[in-house]
C-alpha cells in the first residue's frame, strides 16, 4: 500500500495531524508533540471509573470510548508528567473525535508511521500508541454491538 492508499484510510482531521507532523523537521517535531499532550482534553466529572487501562504503554494510561448519535468520543487519562501518551491522546482526539464508528474503525493501526513518530518516539512508546488505538477499536466494536 501507498503513503497517499494509507493516508486516504484516515478522516480528514486525522489526515491533517499526520500530515503536519510528518513534513515537520525532527528537530520541531517534539515541540509539536508537547502542544498535542496540551490539547488532550481534561475528563469529565465522574469519568474515572469507566476508563480502561492500556496496559500497554509504559506510563499509567486509560481510555473510554462513547458512541452517541453516530458519533465517536474519546475520553483519556494519563499523568500531567507524561507528555508522550498525553500527546498520543490529543493526537487521537483531534484526528477521531466526533467522527463515525465505522470511519473510526478503518483507522491503519500503524497510521502513525505516516506522521514519522519514529523520529522521535521509541519503538516501546509506539507500541503504545498502536495499542491505544486497539482499545479504542475493540470499544467502538462493543459499543456498535450494544
Amino acid at each position: 500500500m501507498t503513503a497517499e492508499e494509507h493516508l486516504a484510510l484516515l478522516p480528514p482531521k486525522l489526515q491533517n495531524v499526520v500530515k503536519m507532523l510528518g513534513s515537520a523537521p525532527k528537530v520541531l517535531k517534539t515541540e509539536m508533540l508537547l502542544e498535542f499532550a496540551k490539547k488532550m482534553p481534561p475528563l469529565p466529572e465522574g469519568m474515572k471509573g469507566q476508563l480502561e487501562q492500556v496496559h500497554e504503554c509504559t506510563t499509567p494510561f486509560w481510555v473510554h470510548v462513547e458512541l452517541e448519535g453516530g458519533q465517536t468520543h474519546l475520553y483519556f487519562d494519563a499523568p500531567k508528567e507524561a507528555p508522550t501518551v498525553r500527546a498520543f491522546a490529543g493526537m487521537l482526539s483531534e484526528g477521531l473525535e466526533g467522527e463515525s464508528p465505522e470511519t473510526v474503525l478503518k483507522v491503519p493501526e500503524d497510521f502513525y508511521t505516516l506522521a514519522r513518530l519514529e523520529e522521535v518516539v521509541t519503538p516501546l512508546r509506539l507500541r503504545g500508541l498502536q495499542a491505544v488505538l486497539g482499545r479504542i477499536k475493540r470499544q467502538v466494536r462493543e459499543a456498535m454491538g450494544a
